[in-house]
């Protein structure tokens, strides 16, 4: 058997093998704690309770958190940002659109003071917003727009209650926030990055033992810190990582993310790992200081490990798990969801399931409107929907997507009064995230009854030429396979990774609707 011993001496973990077995100790957790989408990370502890707050980029409701009590296992718990407000139509899909706009690289603190959870983030690269919550998982509220762009923001509230932000790339500014922390009060350049380091940015921003530290990026890479006795500055820098072999064959070096300390007084660094087709994955990995107040990963035969000993939590509290099992039976979505783009909450209700009604005229799956989507679990798994056709109109197309830039889906043709199943690929879009191809019929078959069970299985371990599969049944227990296999796209530049994605949309005329009675992701 192999464990996981602290070598004091080398400053990392290394294998112990004991006897002829491989399999993992009790007490250990396992590399990528979250195998699904949720990048550009800060991580905070309140009390008992850990908060990781993520990037979703252009879906709705923005900025998503999750809930940890032991640092392994997490569940979903809310989103900051309930609605993409931000003072433009592109986010409704109104004649514009906002494909890798929205929340990136934001921050999420709490402020014991006044018991409120603090959200600030940049968007469109030219002004700041503040959203403020008494509960993670209760009401946000957008409280303050700054007009200056925090990029890649990092929040410390300091001892005397002060809120200063970290932000920048390659040229690291902080500023301070006014006694209230919706507006500005200072703003200064703390550091320049050397030539030879090249672009830091994803700027966190802690305080330890008298020291001010910033924790910096090199995207993708690379981890360095600056430190000064001041918030402003003057700051000298380390290298904490780079090139660092990563805990997911195939996936990329762990960087970017934020640092947490436990009730018990460790510190931990959770980073994401490039994972993609599925996207970037939250790593977990101890941290060592030194002597004289320098932060060190520790490392698993040089490398982050793809297993660590638990974190010395003790906690009697559960989580929900990340895999779904949803009936939509209560009176609102569970964070889990998040449509694509802001919904028009005019056309979509929880009765009985989820009622789609159509939302847009169009024959562009990317354009439609009310169009919920769910993180792939990794490294593969499978999504099926059970849907009520019954009210659909001839014109309307309604299914299960495998949605990014390149996109695939099974669903509902309903033509003349006739209904088929079919499997469409070929949706894709540019470099600019303009359409350039809005689907081919690759597979059909006849179908009648007005219920049917829609299934997508998605492998997205990281690498080139992965595949996801669809299928069909029309008792929920046989299922038949529609069309070839789609090749999933592992570029990067879109960013958010594969989900899985249930739709309505109308091609001739508005009125149509389908239900959803259940959606279910199981994972091996």
């Amino acid at each position: 058997m192999q464990y996981s011993d602290w070598n004091g001496a080398n400053q990392q973990w290394q294998l112990v093998r004991v006897g002829g077995t491989t399999q993992p100790p009790a007490g250990t957790f396992t590399n990528p704690v979250v195998w699904q989408d949720f990048a550009d990370g800060d991580i905070i502890r309140v009390g008992d309770t850990y908060y990781y707050s993520a990037s979703n980029m252009h879906y709705s409701p923005g900025a998503p958190i999750l809930r940890s009590y032991d640092l392994v296992n997490w569940e979903y718990a809310g989103h900051s940002v309930p609605r993409l407000d931000f003072d433009s139509a592109a986010y409704d899909l109104g004649g514009s659109r906002a494909y890798v706009k929205g929340v990136f690289a934001s921050t999420l603190n709490y402020r014991r003071s006044n018991g409120t959870y603090y959200w600030i983030g940049c968007v469109e690269y030219n002004r700041t917003y503040v959203y403020t919550a008494s509960a993670v998982d209760g009401a946000w509220s957008k409280r303050a727009r700054i007009n200056n762009c925090y990029y890649d923001a990092g929040l410390l509230i300091d001892d005397d209650d002060t809120m200063y932000v970290a932000y920048g790339n390659t040229t690291i500014s902080v500023a301070q926030l006014s006694a209230d922390g919706l507006s500005q009060v200072r703003a200064q350049q703390v550091f320049q990055t050397p030539s030879s380091v090249g672009t830091l940015e994803g700027a966190r921003f802690y305080k330890r033992g008298g020291y001010y530290y910033i924790w910096l990026t090199r995207p993708a890479n690379g981890q360095y810190v600056l430190r000064s006795t001041s918030p402003f500055g003057p700051y000298e820098m380390r290298q904490v990582l780079l090139d660092m072999p990563g805990p997911i064959s195939g996936g990329g070096v762990p960087h970017q993310g934020g640092l947490v300390q436990t009730q018990a007084g460790d510190w931990y660094y959770m980073s994401f790992v490039d994972a993609f087709p599925g996207g970037r994955v939250p790593a977990l990995a101890p941290i060592s200081w030194s002597s004289d107040g320098w932060p060190t990963v520790q490392t698993v035969n040089g490398g982050w490990g793809a297993t660590y000993p638990k974190p010395n939590i003790s906690t009697t509290r559960t989580v929900q798990p990340m895999t779904a099992n949803d009936t939509f039976t209560g009176t609102r979505l569970g964070p889990r969801w998040e449509w694509n783009h802001n919904p028009d909450d005019t056309r979509w209700s929880l009765s009985n399931g989820l009622r789609l009604q159509t939302a847009t005229v169009t024959n562009d799956l990317y354009n439609a409107r009310n169009t919920l989507t769910h993180r792939v679990q990794g490294p593969a798994s499978t999504a099926t929907v059970e849907l009520d056709y019954s009210t659909m109109r001839d014109g309307d197309r309604s299914g299960l997507a495998m949605l990014r830039d390149s996109s695939a889906w099974i669903g509902i043709r309903r033509d003349n009064g006739q209904t088929r199943v079919v499997m469409t690929n070929g949706l894709t879009m540019g470099s600019g995230w303009t359409t350039t191809g809005t689907g081919t019929e690759a597979a059909s078959a006849g179908i009648s009854g007005g219920r049917i069970w829609l299934r997508a299985r998605a492998d997205v371990r990281p690498g080139a030429g992965r595949q996801a599969t669809f299928s069909y049944s029309t008792d929920g227990t046989n299922f038949t396979a529609l069309g070839p296999g789609f090749t999933l796209n592992n570029a990067w530049q879109f960013y958010p990774g594969y989900r899985y994605a249930m739709f309505n949309y109308a091609t001739q005329a508005l009125g149509g609707s389908v239900t959803v009675k259940r959606f279910q992701m199981t994972a091996p």
